[in-house]
């Protein structure tokens, strides 16, 4: 079959490819497909039943490409493109493999449009025929010059030759250096699963977050966070868009193969938005030998980029920790069910970090694990355990994983929101917030929380520039976002709240907590009705939430619906029992009734039961602040004024 090169339009099956723009359409619909995978199937499609080289792709493709594993990157590739043609390697509809020889295209494949590629011929310009009626130019012979002056000629044509030579060396060095030097922030994208098997997800997963956490360490260096990226999980959405979204340099893209014992990882580093490989390699070992492999990922990584490591960093990346494969299979469960967020998965992530560490006593990371989820269950959106049996028993766990290994970052943030949430040692809570950041200044849990932190010391600037640092290593985590929001409201810029809460509510209109707090925002400019609105929606959404509906019943106070005010104050009263206080949220409605006695009465029953004294930042309780019951209760609990 004659190649196809001037097409425009080839069909194959319910496929269209558009050779000038490299565009796939699926039934005239568009699928989004990476640049590389485009190319290649541009490349079979030119040739269908023929066989094309590896090293044919690698020329067309690849032509300028310097990275070590080659095989790897055409392997990936192939893989995108098989998985956007919905084709299979065992089973090839569209593409099938030749070992050790290429690839080949084995659909019938249909020309829809050509483009003609007639070029005008025309004779160069010294041969044209002078048509010109006008007086003809006397021909000159050449003059030879002396053999001295070719001598002198043909040595500065040398000199300038090497001179350019030397020049574009120069350059290319230069801007190959700048390119990759030029990498500052990064995204690991998550790692795809090549088992097969939907249930060893948690493997690839826990993969990802490891090769995050290790790249995480490196200060000069804006990783993303699991949250952001997770959210490109078997999608194919373009690498530049992604990079785009999440304000990135390079893309870190590959993925994760175990069998019984064995595990094989494969990464490509990828600059934006030239799309330019800059390195790829597969590394496999036995399932006790998984740190080990993701270490040499995250040295390569930062050996590619070029970025500058402390000691300490170099120190971190090489240093590899011995585990039991069973004890390390039962952590990344438990991390697995930890990031699920919901109340069942926080109870099944106890149940395998306690497998780990019954395999493992030594296993620093899964006691780290075990406090971050009871830290969770004892919070007010889950309420699976009471406040004072949950935190308690997160600090035990993070405290003995910090005897176990003091390096770990998010063992000292899990302890610092236990001293400040529960203990009130705000002094402490400070210098664990600020080791934690230390060891891991890419870790976004950490600058959350010090935000807050930082705003219940009264240092809302401060507080919000770190919310902000937050989002930039997590773009894409909700909780942040409208907690942004929330601090820009505490510090009394409520434009600016509005706009993070809309921003909030855009990226996923289904999160409760985003309209519950542009209704907050709304209330500071008197806008009541689109509060109600966005209160009763975030009421809807998150399954009848008291502190939404104590935010509800504020509102009803204030457009004289007292009644139906009351009528919420009853039903948070009647919810709120011993170990499951309700207190703030009483206490709130209580305040905009105007009723300070029966308000301060609610906050002392919080008091007692050691509520988080972050609720005392609350709008809700303006009203309050200049009382000087209030002002006594926040000197008891160790908050300044």
């Amino acid at each position: 079959m004659e190649p196809l090169r001037h097409t425009r339009v080839v069909r194959f099956g319910t496929f269209e490819l558009f050779f000038p723009s490299c565009e796939l359409r699926k039934a005239g619909v568009k699928i989004r497909v990476q640049q590389q995978p485009l190319k290649l199937l541009a490349i079979l499609l030119e040739r269908p039943g023929d066989v094309v080289t590896r090293e044919e792709l690698r020329s067309r493709i690849w032509a300028e490409e310097n990275f070590g594993d080659f095989d790897q990157a055409v392997n990936i590739a192939i893989a995108k493109l098989r998985n956007a043609l919905g084709d299979s390697a065992e089973s090839p509809r569209y593409i099938e493999t030749l070992p050790k020889r290429g690839y080949r295209f084995i659909t019938a494949v249909s020309v829809v449009d050509t483009e003609t590629c007639e070029k005008a011929s025309e004779s160069p310009a010294g041969d044209r025929t002078d048509v010109d009626s006008g007086p003809q130019h006397q021909s000159v012979e050449p003059t030879v010059p002396p053999k001295s002056s070719q001598l002198k000629r043909r040595t500065l044509i040398a000199l300038i030759t090497a001179l350019s030579v030397l020049i574009l060396t120069i350059w290319l060095f230069h801007s190959w250096h700048s390119s990759s030097s030029g990498i500052r922030s990064i995204a690991v994208l998550p790692l795809d699963n090549l088992s097969g098997d939907d249930s060893q997800d948690y493997f690839s997963d826990g993969m990802t977050d490891e090769l995050i956490t290790d790249l995480a360490k490196i200060k000069a260096l804006r990783v993303i966070s699991r949250t952001s990226v997770m959210r490109y999980k078997r999608t194919n959405t373009p690498l530049s868009e992604i990079a785009r979204t999440l304000n990135v340099d390079a893309i870190v893209e590959g993925s994760v193969l175990r069998s019984g014992e064995r595990v094989r990882i494969t990464a490509q580093l990828i600059q934006i938005p030239a799309d330019k490989h800059l390195w790829a390699e597969s590394y496999e070992g036995n399932l006790s030998d998984t740190l080990a492999l993701q270490n040499k990922v995250a040295q390569a990584v930062a050996e590619q980029i070029r970025i500058e490591l402390t000691l300490q960093e170099r120190d971190e990346l090489k240093s590899v920790k011995k585990i039991d494969p069973e004890a390390y299979e039962n952590y990344l469960k438990g991390r697995y069910f930890w990031n699920k967020r919901t109340a069942d998965g926080l109870k099944k992530a106890v149940d395998y970090f306690d497998h780990a560490i019954a395999q493992d006593p030594n296993y620093a990371a899964a006691y780290s694990g075990l406090a971050d989820t009871f830290a969770l269950l004892g919070d007010w959106q889950f309420a699976v355990m009471p406040t004072k049996e949950a935190v308690p028993k997160a600090k035990a766990a993070a405290l003995k994983a910090l005897e176990l290994d003091d390096t770990l970052g998010e063992a000292h943030n899990s302890l610092a929101f236990c001293l400040e949430g529960y203990d009130w040692n705000f002094d402490a809570a400070d210098r664990e917030f600020q080791r934690a950041i230390e060891l891991n200044p890419g870790y976004a849990p950490a600058h959350h929380w010090y935000a807050w932190h930082l705003a219940l010391l009264g240092r809302n600037d401060e507080a919000i520039a770190e919310m902000r640092k937050a989002v930039s290593l997590d773009p894409l985590s909700l909780n942040i976002n409208s907690d942004l929001s929330e601090l820009l409201l505490i510090a009394h810029f409520s434009d600016e709240s509005i706009q993070q809460g809309l921003k909030t509510i855009d990226m996923d209109p289904a999160f409760p907590a985003a309209h519950n707090q542009l209704a907050q925002g709304y209330m500071t400019k008197h806008l009541y009705a689109k509060a109600i609105a966005e209160l009763q929606k975030a009421i809807q959404l998150s399954g009848d939430s008291p502190i939404f509906t104590a935010n509800l019943a504020r509102i009803y106070v204030v457009t004289n619906r007292k009644a139906e005010a009351l009528e919420l104050l009853n039903d948070l009263k009647t919810s709120s029992v011993p170990g499951y206080p309700l207190a703030a949220e009483v206490a709130m409605v209580y305040t905009a009734l105007g009723d300070k006695d029966q308000a301060m009465a609610w906050l002392e029953k919080g008091y007692q039961e050691r509520f988080n004294p972050g609720v005392l930042l609350r709008p809700g309780f303006d009203p309050l602040r200049s009382d000087a019951r209030f002002q006594n209760l926040v000197r008891r609990i160790g908050l300044p004024l």
